[in-house]
């Protein structure tokens, strides 16, 4: 294991200066640093170019290997909200034929591979959270899609895709099942048919005809589109909020409006701003009245919080320092708070299986 980069996550998780941090901040402690972590020289612009200039604009820095670029990276500040620039940094991408780009605010790292078909989103295969993930495990995806050694080689792209691929199948697998289901249980086949009915015999002593066996499967069709459309294909909020802790989470569903996210953390700061742009009147007044046990919620004064957010158009501060089953619970006294039920809200996670 890369025990310098190990030591500097560890350092990061550590350090609250990092959410005061402007973007040139950012830049100098956090990204240059990881970057000489990871081998590539921040001294050296034929391994490390600045400014890049590409499509009338530029790109915060290009990494290059032999005179080729090979991975754009954009910089923001902490706490910017990244998904207001993902479309400019793959369109940038996308132009120059860069195969791996990265967009990071240099505690979310947002992996891409720009040169796929489908939305700007479609094309992230990773997000690392540094706060939120083990160290090891972040050490061991920076190693994995950004060493120079694994750039240079082509090694991290190749990376990429393998995980791209994964989730596509998985996508593709939980979107075929219940069509599968449906195909079965309204065409099945004769050995479907004896299977059931030999169980049948086995229980009661008694075989059923094709026509019967047929006919229950019939009725049991709409069932099984129920059971598959809630519990596989949603996976949502209806499970305990205990469930949620190591599941990476996809969206969230708010009064029959879908909002994608990508991190717990910015499923709260989302839920805030909503709350933020419906109740804007009375939104100071109330939101004041959420408390920890050891420290506020909300506040005027980002160093009364451990990881401080600015909620957007206002000068409150929001503590985003929570574990996933967390952010749920904090998310709900939210809605409460403004006079919605916990059935306004859904999340959508998916399962973690190494991919």
């Amino acid at each position: 294991m890369n025990r310098e980069l190990f030591q500097l996550i560890e350092d990061f998780k550590r350090d609250k200066r990092l959410q005061s941090f402007d973007e040139a901040a950012t830049k100098q402690a956090v990204v240059l640093r990881i970057l000489k972590a990871l081998g590539w020289n921040p001294f050296d612009i034929d391994e490390v170019y600045p400014e890049y200039s590409v499509g009338g604009g530029k790109v915060d820095y290009a990494l290059k290997c032999n005179g080729r670029t090979k991975v754009f990276i954009e910089v923001k500040k902490v706490n910017e909200n990244l998904e207001r620039h993902q479309e400019q940094l793959l369109k940038y991408s996308f132009q120059e034929g860069v195969k791996l780009a990265v967009l990071t605010n240099g505690i979310s790292w947002w992996f891409y591979l720009p040169l796929r078909e489908g939305s700007w989103e479609q094309r992230k295969f990773y997000t690392i959270e540094i706060y939120e993930q083990d160290s090891k495990d972040v050490v061991d995806k920076f190693e994995e899609f950004l060493s120079k050694e694994n750039v240079t080689s082509d090694m991290a792209v190749e990376n990429g895709e393998k995980r791209y691929k994964s989730i596509q199948k998985q996508y593709l697998i939980k979107k075929t099942l219940p069509k599968a289901w449906d195909k079965i249980v309204t065409e099945p086949d004769g050995h479907l048919v004896e299977i059931l009915a030999s169980a049948t015999e086995k229980l009661c002593g008694y075989k059923p005809d094709n026509e019967t066996v047929r006919g229950f499967l019939e009725k049991i069709k709409k069932v099984s589109q129920i059971v598959f459309t809630e519990s596989s294909v949603n996976q949502n909020s209806k499970i305990s909020p205990e469930n949620y802790v190591g599941k990476p989470i996809v969206g969230f569903t708010f009064k029959g409006v879908k909002y994608p996210v990508h991190t717990w953390r910015g499923m709260l700061i989302k839920i805030a701003e909503i709350m933020y742009s419906l109740h804007r009147e009375e939104f100071e007044e109330k939101i004041f009245k959420l408390k920890g046990r050891k420290r506020p919620y909300f506040t005027t004064n980002s160093k009364d919080l451990k990881v401080p957010y600015r909620i957007e158009n206002t000068d409150i501060y929001m503590e985003t320092h929570f574990s996933a089953d967390g952010v749920v619970r904090l998310s709900k006294r939210i809605i409460s708070l403004f006079g919605y039920k916990e059935e306004d809200l859904s999340i959508e996670t998916k399962e973690r299986k190494g991919v």
